[in-house]
């Protein structure tokens, strides 16, 4: 037996053979070229073709997995047409008089290792990303065709790194897991990974060897541990697991249609987060009660300029309407720290995480608030929609909100455009500020909801992009809960509700510490909404205690 311990970064326990990933092999000649403006030629067209393709992966990926999924590509196509990325491959071509190879293969190594270099653990993992679109380019000036699995039964696919596009082009009913040697928790793959659904550990590191091609292997996604051939100990530790898992998911089936209510009769509203009107298919399968947060910016993230009204207005009266009734929470565009829009060409900010984002954006830009408003209101003549804005600190943020609001009502009044004059109007919970202010800002709202990823982060100091904190970024933290409880508190004392939208939502031993505070909403992933009601259904309220808030 062989046993590795990485890091397990997409739930799940799969049995199978390794199959490690072929790539299509690529040795890049050093000799000098004949004419540089036919090199030049030959690399505006190779990147024309690995635009196209970005763009065909964006689609699919949008189809497959969510807008979330296809930006990943999109930011692909974005390295593509870099402006220090291009001149750099010039420069090279220019100073070193080489091939389009060449000067590809120069700049990805220079980027990549820039980006490895980097303090920051997300713009780390980037280096994985710019090496994927080197390649790209690459394979397409020498007509190479990547690799892929060469197998008639389904593998558990290994590799050094897995880079997404790899990941996406894969035929899925051939895949039972991917363990990879490095890679991380905020590597594109990871996040791919979890969204598909597929179980994943990657940071295996030198532990996993090509020779181990065709053997037998568990892996547990969410431990980290994976076992070549293991011994009977081991073997019936996996076996049990997994057949746990197994009976978890009919169980659950018996939960659709259910009320979400704990045994003394308390109710608890359980949502669900998108980010795109096509994973309202994923809410409605997996009978979620509404939706909770639906990340608007992703339509901004997918469009090379700014989308208009029209173009909003469609996105969200297609969810509206597909909800049927059901409440639909929209946030605001909420870009800047980890989500950068170039036509937005803001300024390049020390920490960003601090600077101008989310609704510090709208409020200097109201032209584009606006725009955002007008499709807000227009689409809550379709359904029951609610407008939520994201990153308040203030009071007077809330009320220049709620006059825009009232503005682009007006101007729908005028224009004899229908919308519901009762829209319910929101906030974000996501800093300590919001928290102190708390009362004065529930008397402003209809509901308040906590994005606990940036409360963590904000209330710890700690870069929630950053694998290496570990242990000290702890959103179980007694100073994260009992912001919470406050900000509920605030809440009921003025008669509205309040939920949770970050991951917290989805952790099932905090659901008591939920239903002690107060809470009356979970916004989770829409595979997160069964296990959450079976939980949900299994406990007593009142016997619920706030003994975690302690230190």
């Amino acid at each position: 037996m062989i046993l590795m311990q990485g890091k397990g970064v997409s739930k799940g326990v799969v049995k199978g053979p390794i199959y490690f990933y072929q790539r299509g092999a690529v040795t890049v000649s050093t000799a000098k070229a004949a004419d540089i403006e036919a090199e030049r030629r030959r690399l505006e067209e190779a990147k024309e073709e690995s635009m196209e393709q970005l763009g065909s992966l964006a689609d699919k990926a949008r189809e497959e997995a969510g807008d979330e999924s296809a930006m990943l590509f999109e930011t692909h196509a974005m390295f593509v047409e870099d402006e220090d990325f291009v001149d750099c491959m010039n420069a090279a071509l220019e100073e070193e008089h080489c091939t389009a190879e060449r000067a590809v293969e120069i700049a990805g190594e220079r980027f990549a290792a820039m980006l490895a270099a980097m303090d920051d653990a997300y713009m780390q993992a980037r280096a994985a990303d710019i090496k994927d679109v080197a390649r790209r380019i690459l394979n397409n000036l020498m007509g190479v065709v990547e690799g892929g699995i060469d197998s008639q039964e389904p593998v558990i696919l290994a590799a050094d790194d897995l880079a997404p596009s790899e990941t996406l082009q894969m035929d899925k009913s051939k895949i039972l897991g991917f363990i990879t040697q490095g890679g991380s928790g905020n590597s594109h793959t990871a996040i791919l990974a979890r969204t598909m659904g597929i179980p994943a550990i990657c940071g295996l590191g030198g532990a996993l060897k090509e020779e181990m091609n065709g053997r037998m292997a568990y892996i547990d996604g969410e431990t980290g541990q994976a076992a070549i051939e293991p011994d009977d100990i081991t073997l019936a530790a996996f076996q049990a697991k997994y057949e746990k898992q197994q009976e978890l998911k009919v169980l659950l089936e018996t939960m659709k249609g259910q009320e979400d209510v704990t045994l003394d009769g308390r109710s608890m509203m359980v949502y669900c987060n998108i980010g795109s009107p096509e994973d309202v298919a994923a809410v409605l399968s997996n009978d979620g009660q509404g939706i909770g947060l639906f990340r608007s910016e992703f339509l901004y993230l997918a469009a090379g300029d700014y989308p208009t009204e029209e173009e909003q207005f469609q996105a969200y009266k297609e969810v509206a309407a597909a909800m049927e009734g059901k409440r639909v929470v929209i946030r605001t565009l909420d870009i800047g720290a980890d989500k950068q829009v170039d036509y937005f060409q803001m300024q390049k900010e020390d920490n960003p995480a601090l600077g101008v984002r989310a609704i510090r954006i709208c409020l200097n830009r109201p032209e584009v608030f606006r725009t955002q408003l007008r499709a807000l209101y227009r689409a809550s003549a379709y359904g029951k929609v609610a407008i939520m804005f994201p990153m308040i600190t203030s009071v007077w943020e809330v009320r220049e909100c709620k006059r825009a609001c009232q503005k682009v009502m007006a101007e729908l009044d005028a224009e004899g455009i229908p919308y519901r004059k009762d829209t319910e109007i929101g906030i974000m919970i996501e800093t300590p500020a919001s928290v102190l202010v708390a009362e004065e800002l529930a008397r402003e709202v209809d509901f308040f909801s906590v994005g606990t990823n940036d409360l963590t982060q904000y209330t710890l100091a700690c870069d929630r992009q950053a694998n290496d904190l570990g242990k000290f970024f702890d959103p179980h933290h007694p100073a994260v809960l009992r912001a919470l409880k406050i900000a509920a508190d605030a809440a009921h004392k003025a008669g509205i509700w309040i939920g949770i939208c970050g991951e917290l939502g989805a952790d099932l031993s905090l659901l008591d510490t939920f239903l002690a505070i107060g809470i009356d909403e979970l916004s989770v992933s829409p595979a997160s909404v069964l296990p959450l009601r079976a939980e949900i259904r299994k406990s007593i309220a009142k016997t619920c205690t706030l003994e975690k808030l302690e230190c």
